[in-house]
């Protein structure tokens, strides 16, 4: 096996300590993340999402896991490499890595795979047509199976609301009726290995854990891990957000996780953050 990751961001990373020995190749997009890759062992490519890889960068490449966000000219991987890839003989699996901000608003209800995709806003948009583009890489019988992954948020050491309120940024922000859906790093790994193992052409998943929930109750109970005071609760029509943040309130939903379950047998380590939080806390302590 000899994995490509366009984009070696945290999931990707993820995937790779769970496929240890397994050839691995990335894109860097800096001097130094190319020397952060080479250092891990990892085959590193120059790719800036304007022109095509090296001519060379696919060869005896199987498996190839995108990361890469669109932009407002669509999916650059598929935009600069789509006819490299088509021409990768021995490729035989793809991950498209996206997210279930492609269902737009529910205002609480529930979503899976089969739901109507019903962006909010352009940055969904983008993500439902790169979907599109990728899934137009199809291999048929003959060629790659496509997936594509919709991740809710994503958590892990390192990478949680530990973070915040360690340096003491963390806010309750409380509106009523959100709630969000999670999911724990190794269990988006966990996904991605059972994919690896029986892929199904055309398939798409969502990757949560099986409890969306206000975001107010996460910071309280990772507060509470930490032995501190959690934060004031702040009415989310006083709170001060960036765009981004607010972006992210305008949008609420359950989604449904049955399928990967169903069909790739996947058993969530961390069905809640109540299993995922601890963890995290553990594994950052087992670091420092």
């Amino acid at each position: 096996m000899h994995i490509f990751s366009f984009g070696h961001g945290y999931s990707a990373r993820a995937l790779r300590r769970r496929l240890p020995g397994v050839r691995w190749s990335a894109t860097a997009r800096t001097a130094e993340s190319r020397k952060e890759l080479e250092a891990e062992g990892i085959a590193a490519w120059d790719f800036d999402g304007a022109a095509p890889l090296a001519g060379d960068a696919l060869d005896g490449v199987t498996h190839i896991l995108a990361s890469v966000p669109p932009d407002g000219e669509g999916d650059p991987v598929v935009r600069c490499c789509a006819e490299q890839i088509r021409a990768c003989a021995g490729l035989r699996w793809i991950g498209y890595l996206s997210t279930t901000g492609v269902y737009g608003d529910r205002q609480g209800g529930w979503v899976d795979e089969r739901s109507e995709l019903r962006p909010a806003g352009e940055r969904g948009a983008r993500r439902v047509q790169a979907e599109l583009d990728w899934l137009g890489l199809s291999g048929g019988i003959d060629g790659p199976a496509v997936q594509i992954f919709r991740l809710a948020g994503i958590y892990g050491p390192g990478r949680s609301q530990f973070n915040a309120l360690r340096d003491g940024s963390s806010r309750r922000i409380v509106k009523p009726g959100q709630v969000f859906s999670r999911i724990h790093i190794d269990d988006i790994a966990a996904v991605l290995e059972a994919s690896i193992e029986q892929p199904r052409d055309g398939g798409v998943y969502n990757v949560c854990d099986d409890m969306a929930a206000p975001p107010q109750d996460v910071v309280a109970f990772a507060a509470e891990l930490l032995g501190m005071d959690p934060p004031p609760e702040v009415p989310f029509e006083e709170a001060e957000m960036s765009p981004m943040v607010r972006s992210f309130y305008g949008e609420s939903k359950k989604v449904r996780n049955d399928l990967i379950k169903q069909e790739l047998g996947v058993k969530l380590r961390y069905p809640t953050y109540r299993e995922g939080l601890p963890a995290v806390l553990a594994a950052e302590q087992r670091s420092d």
